[in-house]
């Protein structure tokens, strides 16, 4: 049922905060940001790169600015099962999710601090620490059938 409401689950990181803290960030910390991020999505991530330089932010055209990758089909069920069953409880203080990041079309967001609530992610070897944004695109266009649909899923929503 859930492919049949989900079309997919962007996961996504920016990594821009860390290429100003490591002198030697692509050679480095990318490669280890990108292998734990797949071990976390199941999939090698897409490196996204700065469209036009901003001087304010410190950022040139073509610089790495984040990762992202786009789950769909079973890896996609896997992902947000591993997240709704293993993860959120993970999370400190947790106490559910505010309805109000579900979108008028639908689409359900939220994101962790580190990456350390994943179970793939050993904090002892982990040398780096990143945000992880988590994006449920769902085909529901309509929020009040999406507030239900994430409810039945066992999404915990708070009230």
């Amino acid at each position: 049922m859930q492919s049949d409401y989900l079309e997919k689950i962007i996961v996504s990181a920016g990594v821009g905060k860390l290429r100003l803290a490591s002198p030697q960030f692509e050679e480095k910390a990318l490669p280890e940001i990108m292998k734990e991020f797949a071990a976390i999505t199941g999939q090698k991530p897409a490196i996204t790169k700065a469209k036009k330089s901003i001087a304010g932010f410190k950022v040139r055209q073509g610089e790495v600015v984040g990762l992202k990758a786009v789950l769909r089909g079973k890896r996609m069920n896997d992902f947000l099962s591993r997240v709704v069953n293993v993860v959120l409880p993970r999370v400190r203080d947790f106490r559910g999710l505010s309805p109000k990041s579900i979108d008028q079309n639908g689409n359900l967001s939220f994101g962790f601090r580190d990456q350390l609530v994943f179970p793939e992610i050993n904090p002892e070897t982990s040398r780096v620490n990143f945000g992880i944004e988590v994006t449920l695109v769902s085909r529901l266009k309509n929020k009040e059938k999406a507030i239900d649909f994430y409810r039945s899923q066992g999404i915990p929503l708070a009230k």
